[in-house]
């Protein structure tokens, strides 16, 4: 399989290190310097007079690019609110929900940490009980929908699940979950549908999904800066969104009452969608191809270099390569061969252990290219040969 060819010029739209191959673009996106420079002068005009940026217009102008964003992922603007990130959007769903002892919050064992963190911290809080659905690696849509219903049951509030899996790179069929939840449970069960990677991947058509909650990050594939991410609810269960931190606009109700928390650093959301404007110059369909068919060869280059055996293909840049048994097999172990793999091949990947068997995540990105995935190739046999 041969590699894509290149977008003309787009390794020169980045500021990143060219020494380091950087192939974990899902973890923390990077952003164009375009993107840098919005940011900036928006940073220089809050120094330039702090009191009349933050209290002129202010609030205004986050509706603005509220609205722009939302319609991005068709998601109605009035009720879609700005958030830091995609944690702290489940959070503050879980923060909103009246549970009682026994009420069941049911995940997949290919959910985010974070998310697992904070569904433990609810639960340990309220007395709910979180039920997890196993998915294998090859589920089809129709294995992964029985799964996730399976581990519902009548007590269930909350569905959590991911639209696109950050620790194994599956994509999941959201759409058809949420139906086949809300036809079995009606409206006891909400679906929170965990989209932290789908933005600048997928169309999401967030209104069309019917989920009760979606949360997505811009700052990963749609080129937004960090800490710039949407947190959609339905109309039945926005009156009953609770900010984390009550502030001004607490009383203003959804969306207000999350996007004004006083001096909070809006410069990456109102530079937000300059990352929008960079990604449709490229072209957001030539993007997607060449990310997908660049992460398919570095799967397929690096997979062959350790002998591992090819995960079925997911169509999408993210993909999935199973170490040997016994390699990086417990999240310590997966930390420290990541750091190896940073100091000794200056490359960054993500490693993940799940179910005790350690994987290797490759993420492909228009500033990448063929010998960055090669460099790894040739240097990864000799490190996991000697961990």
């Amino acid at each position: 399989m041969s590699a894509p060819e290149p977008i003309p010029g787009a390794r020169l739209l980045f500021s990143h290190d060219a020494a380091v191959a950087h192939l974990n673009h899902g973890a923390f996106g990077m952003v164009p310097v375009a993107v840098q420079r919005a940011q900036q002068r928006v940073r220089e005009e809050m120094e330039s007079n702090p009191h009349r940026f933050f209290a002129v217009g202010l609030e205004e102008r986050i509706a603005h690019v509220r609205r722009h964003l939302a319609g991005f992922v068709r998601a109605d603007p009035e009720g879609t609110a700005l958030v830091e990130n995609a944690s702290t959007g489940t959070s503050i769903v879980l923060g909103s929900l009246d549970l009682d002892t026994e009420d069941e919050i049911v995940t997949t064992d290919h959910g985010y940490g974070a998310v697992d963190l904070a569904v433990a911290a609810t639960c340990r809080r309220t007395g709910a009980v979180r039920r997890v659905a196993r998915v294998p690696l090859d589920a089809d849509e129709a294995a992964v929908t029985e799964a996730v219903l399976a581990a519902t049951t009548a007590r269930t509030r909350l569905v959590i699940v991911d639209h696109i899996t950050a620790a194994t790179a599956r994509l999941f069929p959201v759409r058809r979950i949420v139906e086949a939840v809300r036809e079995r449970w009606g409206d006891r069960a909400a679906v929170l549908v965990d989209a932290a990677h789908v933005p600048g991947i997928l169309d999401p058509e967030v209104d069309a999904l019917g989920a009760d909650y979606w949360v997505g990050n811009l700052h990963k594939w749609a080129f937004a800066p960090r800490g710039t991410a949407l947190l959609a609810v339905a109309p039945a269960r926005r009156a009953r969104i609770r900010p984390l931190v009550l502030s001004w606009s607490a009383e203003a109700g959804f969306p207000a009452s999350l996007e004004w928390v006083a001096s909070h650093d809006y410069t990456p959301w109102l530079a937000a969608p300059t990352g929008i404007f960079v990604l449709r110059t490229l072209g957001i369909e030539a993007v997607r191809r060449h990310n997908v068919a660049l992460a398919e060869y570095g799967q397929r280059t690096v997979a062959e270099a350790i002998g591992a055996e090819l995960p079925s293909a997911t169509g999408l840049p993210m993909a999935l390569i199973p170490l040997p048994p016994g390699v990086a097999a417990d999240p310590e172990a997966a930390v420290a061969l990541r750091r190896r793999i940073s100091d000794d091949l200056a490359a960054e990947v993500g490693l993940t252990a799940w179910r005790g068997r350690g994987y290797l995540r490759l993420s492909a990105q228009i500033y990448n290219r063929p010998e960055d995935y090669q460099r790894l190739a040739a240097g990864l046999p000799t490190l996991i040969a000697h961990p």
